[in-house]
């Protein structure tokens, strides 16, 4: 299940969810706000056609929008059925770089993986300024270096968490809220599909380091 919060974006909505499911998305839950382009009507007719749940997130209270989106699919129980959240934005799309390429391959890699950490890779706009007609994905091509520390936003991440009660929260970036006696041990993966669990633990650890960057695998390719 991919959780993901939406306002005025309808040029884009289609190219990422079919993309998505061609790698193995099987659902989507989607929150909009304040919404005056036609996306939460998209949202609606993709509803209709079993796409998507979509929910009017228009009423949120709290620090944002996408917290308080957050916080109320945590009790929804299209979210609690599912195996697999994932976290991500409309301009972000999971890029898995090995075997054919689809997210039964990362998880059939390491079974007792609960956490994949996927690590920004930052697209510009590469001179291109209007809407067209092409593929966010075919259009924008130019991206900063795989090592690119600094400034420190360019190696965050989002996660996909397994969803077997590990964690009592989802934020943003990653789940949070450890619970106190989980029913299994969480173990974090990077990128690389390599153990980062040390420092994926740490609450509110939101960016790679040094230490744990790894996109050989994976990476989320962040169309900013």
């Amino acid at each position: 299940l991919v959780i993901g919060c939406m306002k005025d974006e309808s040029p884009y909505i289609l190219e990422w969810e079919a993309y998505h499911k061609s790698i193995g998305v099987d659902h989507f839950l989607i929150f909009t706000n304040d919404c005056s382009d036609g996306t939460d009507a998209m949202l609606d007719r993709l509803a209709e056609l079993g796409h998507v749940t979509h929910e009017r997130n228009d009423e949120w209270k709290g620090k944002s929008p996408q917290q308080a989106a957050l916080n109320k699919a945590m009790n929804m129980e299209v979210l609690q059925q599912a195996t697999w959240l994932i976290h991500i934005d409309v301009d972000e799309f999971i890029n898995i770089r090995f075997g054919n390429g689809t997210l039964a391959e990362v998880y059939a890699s390491d079974p007792d993986a609960t956490n994949l950490a996927m690590t920004w890779r930052v697209f510009g706009n590469a001179g291109i300024e209007d809407v067209g007609d092409a593929s966010v994905i075919q259009r924008f091509t130019k991206c900063a270096p795989a090592f690119a520390p600094k400034p420190h936003t360019m190696w965050g991440f989002k996660s996909i968490t397994k969803n077997v009660g590990i964690y009592g929260k989802l934020s943003c970036h990653r789940p949070n809220k450890p619970v106190d006696a989980p029913p299994v041990r969480p173990k974090w993966l990077n990128g690389s599909l390599q153990d980062m669990t040390a420092e994926g633990t740490k609450p509110g650890t939101w960016r790679s380091s040094m230490r744990s960057v790894g996109y050989d695998m994976v990476q989320l390719n962040h169309y900013a």
